[in-house]
């Protein structure tokens, strides 16, 4: 296979990666339209505005914010805005959606979860377009650092990579069946679906990002490893307290 991977439309020639990241984007909206539908819980038209608002202008804040302060130092010396409107980074966009959510339900007094619905959607989502980020193999930063181990692949340089493309999309599929094993078993409070998936993303990323090329930011951590750590600190102790309440209502 040749890297990167173009398809040429209307006369012009598209990378792989936004064109899956599109196509992914539309396919976990129908889901998430479709599970909506299906669902018992109904929220109102003000809620599931809000929600939908502050998740959209978290993810996009965060993503563009977090993927440009993944290398701060090549930031400050040449800024442009074409340039930080292209850096994107899925942990951004996760950890500062969740906080626009959060402000959007404090904002109209709602208090119960609402991400549960979420969950295989924005998976779905994901698992389509790490299909894009593998099939540009190093014309963009999503690859690995070079590797002498049996999963190493030549992704369009002279080095045998990690594909850490596919090691999330593996890690994805195999948390889609967990999380639906937990579903099924409807033991679950509202909420837990969703803290689940986000407590094993971030701490799947935080060791991710270790054999990805990265500037160190303190110690030998970099930019998204820090914002995974943050969130990794949160879920632990949302899903404690999840627990706790569970637990308490259950007696």
């Amino acid at each position: 296979m040749d890297f990167p991977v173009t398809f040429h439309i209307f006369g012009k020639t598209v990378l792989a990666h936004p064109l899956f990241e599109a196509v992914g984007m539309f396919l976990g909206m129908r889901y998430y339209f479709y599970l909506k539908r299906k669902s018992k819980e109904k929220l109102s038209f003000n809620t599931s505005a809000a929600v939908l608002i502050g998740a959209t202008a978290g993810a996009l804040i965060g993503s563009k914010l977090i993927g440009n302060l993944e290398n701060p130092y090549a930031l400050f010396e040449n800024f442009s805005i074409h340039k930080f409107w292209s850096n994107n980074t899925i942990v951004g966009g996760l950890a500062f959606g969740l906080i626009g959510v959060e402000l959007a339900k404090k904002i109209v007094h709602h208090k119960e979860s609402t991400g549960d619905l979420i969950v295989f959607p924005l998976m779905l989502a994901m698992i389509i377009g790490r299909i894009g980020c593998f099939l540009t193999g190093i014309y963009e930063e999503t690859y690995g650092v070079p590797t002498d181990s049996i999963f190493g692949m030549h992704l369009g340089d002279q080095y045998l990579r990690h594909p850490v493309a596919l090691y999330e999309i593996g890690f994805l599929i195999l948390l889609w069946m967990v999380l639906k094993y937990v579903q099924n078993q409807k033991r679950y409070p509202a909420g837990f679906i969703f803290q689940l998936f986000m407590l094993a993303y971030f701490i799947f990323r935080f060791f991710l990002d270790f054999i990805k090329p990265r500037v160190e930011i303190v110690g030998n951590l970099g930019t998204i490893q820090l914002v995974c750590l943050c969130v990794i600190i949160y879920y632990i102790y949302q899903i404690k307290n999840t627990r706790s309440l569970y637990l308490k209502y259950s007696e």
